[in-house]
C-alpha cells in the first residue's frame, strides 16, 4: 500500500513585499458541507423570501420564465408561504429558534471537525443553498481563514440537478466575484457507496429495534421530481433505486416486504412514481396494519421527512385502517451519519493532505 504523506506547506518570501501589501493567509484546507436550507423564521415574510428563492431557481423549477415567473409571484407567493410556515411551526427547534436542518447540519459540521482533530491544516464550515448561511459567506470565511483548496460537500446521496447541482452553481457564482480564487473540488455523489449503504443498515437496524411491532411492510422514500428531468437525462432516478435495492438486500429483507416509493410532489405534472402517500393509503385499505418508512435520500431530518412524512403520511395510514406506524429517522449527526461524511471527505481530500 503506498503512504500518504502529508503536504509540505511552504511559506512565502516575504522579503521583497512592498510596504503595505495584504495579509495573504493560505495553505489550509476548507471542507463546506453544503444542505438545501432553511427559513429564518416561520411568519410570512421569512417564508415567502425562503420560498421565493428556492422557486425561483431554474434548476428546481425548469419552465420558461415568462410562464412561471406570474404563478410564482401573484399565486403562489401570496398562498404558499403562510400555509407551510404552519408546517414549519409543528418541527421547529425553538431552543435555537431555527428549522432542524439547521441544527442537524451545524451539528455535522462541529463533529466532523472533532474527527479532524490534530489536523490544524482542515478547516470544516457548513453553508445553505437557500437562505442562511450563504454559500458565498461561508467560502469568504474559509479563504478568511486561510483556506486556498476548498472540498465542497453536497449533503445528497443521490445527484440530482435541483439539489447537488444548484448548490455548486452558488458555490461557482462566489467563485466568480473573487480576485485569488481557492482551487476548489466537488464531492461526488454517494448512493452506492458501501460505507454509505453499511452506516444506513446499521441505523435501520437500530431503530428497529426498538420497535414494539414487527412491520409487515416497509417503504423506502425519496423525494421526487417531475419525470422529464428524468427523460433530460437527470440520474437521480436510478441511483435511488440502486440505493433503496443495495439496502434492502444489506439488511437481508425479501423483495415482497419493500418498497420504493417518491414523496413531496409539487404541481400538475406527473413526477416520479409511485407516489409515497398514495402508496401508504393503498397499503393500508389492503388491510396491511404494520407500516415502517425510511427515508435515505436525506442526509438531515427536515420539514419532508418530519412534517410530510412522520405526520402526514402517519395520519393518512390510521385513517385508512393502519394501525402500527413509524417512521425512522435519518442519519442526521448520528456516529453512523458522521462516519459517512468523514469517509467522503477523507477520500476526496486524497493528494490535499
Amino acid at each position: 500500500m503506498t503512504e500518504i504523506r502529508p503536504t509540505t506547506r511552504i511559506e512565502p518570501d516575504r522579503s521583497h513585499w512592498p510596504a503595505g501589501h495584504p495579509a495573504a493567509p493560505h495553505g489550509r484546507i476548507g471542507v463546506l458541507l453544503l444542505n438545501l436550507g432553511t427559513p429564518d423564521g416561520t411568519s410570512y415574510w421569512p417564508m415567502r423570501r425562503y420560498l421565493k428563492e428556492f422557486l425561483s431557481d431554474e434548476r428546481v423549477i425548469e419552465e420558461p420564465r415568462w410562464k412561471w415567473w406570474p404563478i410564482l409571484n401573484l399565486i403562489i407567493l401570496t398562498v404558499r408561504p403562510s400555509k407551510k410556515g404552519k408546517d414549519y411551526a409543528t418541527i421547529w427547534n425553538n431552543d435555537k429558534d431555527e428549522g432542524p436542518l439547521k441544527t442537524i447540519t451545524r451539528s455535522q459540521a462541529e463533529q466532523l471537525t472533532a474527527r479532524f482533530t490534530g489536523q490544524s491544516r482542515i478547516v470544516v464550515d457548513w453553508a445553505m443553498r437557500y437562505a442562511n448561511p450563504s454559500t458565498e459567506s461561508r467560502i469568504a470565511a474559509l479563504q478568511a481563514q486561510g483556506c486556498d483548496r476548498i472540498l465542497l460537500v453536497p449533503l445528497y446521496p443521490q445527484y440530482a440537478a435541483a439539489t447537488a447541482a444548484t448548490a455548486c452553481d452558488q458555490a461557482f457564482r462566489a467563485l466568480m466575484k473573487m480576485r485569488w480564487q481557492p482551487a476548489v473540488r466537488v464531492a461526488p455523489s454517494y448512493h452506492d457507496d458501501p460505507v454509505y449503504i453499511d452506516a444506513l443498515a446499521r441505523s435501520m437496524t437500530a431503530n428497529l429495534a426498538k420497535l414494539d411491532f414487527e412491520p409487515e411492510k416497509i417503504i423506502a422514500t425519496f423525494h421526487g421530481m417531475p419525470e422529464k428531468y428524468l427523460q433530460k437525462g437527470d440520474p437521480y432516478h436510478c441511483q435511488c433505486q440502486k440505493t433503496s435495492r443495495l439496502l434492502r438486500e444489506k439488511l437481508g429483507i425479501a423483495p415482497d416486504r419493500w418498497l420504493t416509493t417518491f414523496q413531496s410532489r409539487f404541481g400538475n405534472d406527473p413526477w416520479l412514481q409511485p407516489y409515497t402517500d398514495m402508496t401508504v393509503e393503498r397499503l393500508a385499505r389492503e388491510g396491511v396494519k404494520k407500516l415502517v418508512l425510511v427515508a435515505p435520500g436525506f442526509s438531515a431530518d427536515c420539514l419532508e421527512t418530519l412534517e410530510e412524512l412522520d405526520g402526514e403520511n402517519r395520519h393518512i395510514f390510521e385513517n385508512n385502517g393502519g394501525e402500527k406506524f413509524a417512521y425512522l429517522p435519518a442519519l442526521n449527526d448520528s456516529p453512523e451519519g458522521i462516519d459517512v461524511i468523514q469517509a467522503i471527505v477523507r477520500r476526496e481530500l486524497m493528494g490535499w493532505i
